[in-house]
């Protein structure tokens, strides 16, 4: 049940990005409480379990009309935490051999994130870029905060070549808090240069988590003949590539990256999260959480 609430296929078919936030989220946090491995008190900040003798007026009652459990809903004032998401809309994102592209998973884990933050009341904002940085909703907790970031996400479009020095050194400029900061990405770069313009950001005390977002058909393409490729951020860039280049040189060449990004990551202390988006969203999820729960 949970993996529907999750599975981006079903969640492309709803009529808005608010509803697929909440829809994630809500089935996220469902599975949490049933979860034999995470604790939904530590794993959702503002939870505690109930226990005798404490007041009834604070049970979240929806909580437990899903999972029959006592759970208090904790009202306390606004967290230190601040979370910016950097949402990549380069040319390559637009691409998906599904129902949904990668521009859009990386809509759906924006949006969930974003939603999830104002749940905890936490200061929450946006970068969108691709060679240049196209909208900057700056962080806050002042109302209507949570529409205006969705708003931006949802009218985030596809754009020309990826730069990843632009957004950084944008967000550099205007930070005023230390926090999390997600990277929605699908890293077409090397990774010597994604670490290098990434790395600054925790000198200045933030976490940083890469979200690295791929399709199934460029982890593993399938065509029986040879087909001529266009590289989707410059036009006048094209290679025949034959089956047997697919099933061979190119997976060793894209696991190759994905690994030296991994432990390129590690090495600067930044965490690294891969998404396929033909996989549910919970991965995601559950390292923001992670993430977020060592920051307090």
């Amino acid at each position: 049940m949970l993996q529907r609430f999750l599975d981006p296929a079903v969640l492309a078919s709803l009529s808005s990005l608010d509803l697929v936030a909440k829809t994630v989220v809500d089935g996220f946090v469902a599975g949490l409480h049933r979860s034999p491995k995470f604790g939904f008190s530590q794993e959702f900040a503002e939870y505690q379990q109930y226990v005798e003798g404490d007041d009834l007026r604070h049970i979240d009652w929806n909580v437990y009309a899903r999972t029959e459990r006592l759970y208090l809903k904790r009202f306390k004032g606004e967290t230190n935490m601040q979370l910016l998401v950097l949402l990549d809309t380069s040319a390559s994102m637009t691409y998906g051999s599904g129902k949904i592209n990668k521009l859009d998973y990386a809509r759906y884990i924006a949006a969930s994130l974003v939603y999830l933050s104002s749940q905890q009341r936490d200061a929450a904002g946006l970068i969108v870029f691709d060679q240049d940085v196209s909208n900057y909703v700056p962080p806050s907790t002042r109302q209507g905060q949570l529409m205006r970031l969705l708003h931006a996400i949802e009218s985030a479009e596809g754009g020309l070549r990826t730069d990843f020095t632009k957004p950084f050194t944008h967000f550099q400029q205007y930070l005023k808090k230390r926090g999390l900061v997600v990277v929605l990405s699908d890293f077409y770069e090397q990774p010597e240069q994604i670490i290098k313009v990434v790395e600054p950001l925790r000198y200045r005390g933030n976490e940083v988590i890469l979200f690295h977002i791929l399709d199934p058909n460029e982890l593993a393409p399938k065509f029986r003949d040879p087909v001529l490729l266009q590289d989707a951020e410059d036009p006048a860039s094209a290679m025949e590539v034959s089956p047997d280049y697919a099933r061979n040189e190119y997976k060793a060449k894209i696991e190759d990256h994905m690994k030296t990004l991994a432990d390129k990551a590690a090495a600067a202390g930044l965490d690294y999260v891969f998404m396929n988006t033909g996989r549910p969203l919970d991965e995601g999820l559950r390292s923001y959480m992670s993430v977020r729960m060592r920051k307090r």
